[in-house]
């Protein structure tokens, strides 16, 4: 069977990306990681929804981008609340970890050529995304050519990575709408930038951008909010 490495977060993209993946008649490795973000949540969320997709493997590296900061993920800078759709996407929030997604998708390559898996599959999309830079096509066209170079499967067996954005052209309306139709159940992923004793805030970009994705497609989002 062919195999892929997925990047799991436990929130809604990244666990529909995962089912895509399983529907392509991928078998699945899950990739999470504990970086020393501000809630554990989201890593139980991880858990739920590998054990809910019934993955092959699911494995949680410890890394500790606390020691670098510049987020409000990883240090004490105050989570934006309340901001309008025209103001979130206007430019790189304070959300946004320093090359997140560079590290996670190097530390997914190193897996997937270990595993002889050619594949890795991550849940970012363009469209309804929170002003990020490695959430666009151009990222993940870049990574996929320093993918050849950077490893001895490229290098020396011309072996060819594939970056799987299954989502990057859908809004989060179209996500929430491919999850049911393929049978993933939202309840078990975690979207808030702050939430409260399990409970999400409602308030800042996740959630807002999740909550409009839940009320465009005309259902109701299942996860606890304050």
């Amino acid at each position: 069977m062919k195999r892929a490495v997925c990047l799991l977060s436990g929130g809604m993209d990244s666990a529909v990306s995962t089912a895509e993946a399983l529907h392509a008649g991928f078998e699945v490795h899950a990739l999470s990681f504990d970086y020393g973000q501000r809630h554990s949540i989201e890593l139980e969320a991880a858990r739920r929804v590998a054990a809910h997709l019934r993955v092959r493997d699911h494995r949680i590296v410890k890394l500790d981008l606390r020691a670098i900061g510049g987020s409000a993920l990883t240090s004490a800078i105050e989570v934006p609340k309340d901001r309008s759709e025209e103001a979130i996407g206007a430019s790189v929030p304070v959300t946004y970890v320093p090359a997140r997604n560079l590290i996670f998708l190097s530390f997914a390559l190193a897996l997937a050529e270990t595993i002889q898996a050619h594949t890795i599959y991550l849940g970012v999309n363009a469209i309804d995304y929170s002003g990020y830079p490695d959430c666009r096509q151009e990222f993940l066209d870049a990574f996929e050519r320093v993918a050849e170079k950077a490893t001895a499967a490229g290098a020396e067996r011309g072996v060819r990575f594939s970056i799987a954005a299954p989502l990057v052209q859908l809004d989060k309306r179209g996500i929430v709408l491919r999850a049911r139709e393929l049978g993933v159940d939202l309840g078990l992923t975690h979207t808030c930038y702050d939430p409260v004793q399990h409970r999400a805030c409602g308030r800042c970009d996740a959630c807002r951008l999740r909550l409009r994705g839940f009320e465009q497609a005309g259902l109701i989002d299942p996860v606890e909010y304050l």
